[in-house]
C-alpha cells in the first residue's frame, strides 16, 4: 500500500472514525458515503468509543509474508459496543486465552514494517481485553 493511501485511512485506523447515517442513526465503520441501512447519503463523521466484545476469533499459525513474525496470533470479529463488527487483531492477551464474549478495547500497536528500502512502519488498531 502507498504512503498517500495509509495518510487517507489514518482517522479510521488511528482512532476508530466512521459515520453515522443522519436518516436512520445507523453507525457505519469503515466509512462509506452510502448508508448500507437504508440507502440515503452517510458522511457525517462518527467517533467509535472503541469498546466492544469478540464475537468470533481464529488463531493464526501461518501467516502472509509481513505478518509472519508474529506467529501464532489471534484474530477476531469485533462488535463494537455501538453495533459494527469489525476484523482486527487481538493483543496484549499474555496468558489469557480469547474466548467468545471477551469484553475488548481499541489499541494503536505497529500492523507491520514495510520490507522495502523505506522501512515504513504501518499502525493501526488492534483490540486487547479490557484491563481490570
Amino acid at each position: 500500500m502507498e504512503i498517500p493511501r495509509h495518510w487517507r485511512l489514518k482517522k479510521q485506523r488511528y482512532g476508530l472514525v466512521g459515520e453515522v447515517c443522519p436518516h436512520c442513526d445507523a453507525k457505519i465503520f469503515p466509512p462509506r458515503d452510502v448508508c448500507p441501512h437504508c440507502g440515503g447519503e452517510a458522511k457525517t463523521a462518527f467517533n467509535f468509543s472503541g469498546r466492544g466484545e469478540v464475537y468470533s476469533y481464529t488463531v493464526m499459525h501461518d501467516a502472509p509474508a509481513g505478518f509472519d513474525q508474529n506467529t501464532p496470533y489471534a484474530v477476531a470479529l469485533v462488535k463494537l459496543e455501538e453495533g459494527p463488527v469489525v476484523t482486527a487483531q487481538l493483543t496484549d492477551l499474555g496468558e489469557e486465552q480469547p474466548r467468545i464474549g471477551m469484553p475488548v478495547e481499541m489499541v494503536t500497536r505497529k500492523i507491520r514494517e514495510d520490507a522495502n528500502e523505506r522501512g515504513m512502519l504501518i499502525y493501526g488498531y488492534k483490540f486487547r481485553p479490557v484491563l481490570r
